[in-house]
């Protein structure tokens, strides 16, 4: 599907290599993307993450965010494993046009809701036509 949104460029693979400090694999979180006159919103999906374990960042252009999954009490045995347990990191190319300085984030439920606001002069205006 065709990148449609021209605020927010995804910018991620599947499943990601650990990164070199922790072991296991780093899952990329779902994401939706919506517009609206005011801003662009992200809802990012991070199961098993805590609030504080979030880490949001911006900085020269990009929005990285990663969040991190306290390792579960593995039972003796398995019979079977089909959920897997990491951590999470995606990042997105963001347009100038977002005022990075109004960027804001909350997290419930597993669900982290990053507001990205456009600038002023890029907000449509609606123009009043005068009668003669």
């Amino acid at each position: 599907m065709p990148e449609t949104n021209t605020f927010v460029k995804k910018e991620s693979g599947e499943v990601m290599q650990p990164e070199a400090t922790r072991g296991g694999i780093l899952y990329t979180p779902r994401v939706d993307i919506y517009e609206s006159a005011d801003e662009v919103v992200l809802e990012c999906d991070l199961p098993g993450v805590k609030p504080h374990d979030v880490d949001l960042r911006f900085e020269k252009g990009e929005l990285r965010l990663y969040g991190k999954v306290q390792p579960r009490q593995v039972p003796a045995e398995y019979l079977d494993e089909e959920y897997g347990v990491g951590d999470f990191y995606r990042f997105f190319a963001i347009a100038p046009e977002i005022d990075a300085d109004k960027i804001s984030a909350e997290y419930r439920n597993g669900v982290l809701e990053v507001h990205l606001p456009k600038q002023e002069r890029v907000k449509p205006k609606r123009i009043t036509v005068q009668a003669r």
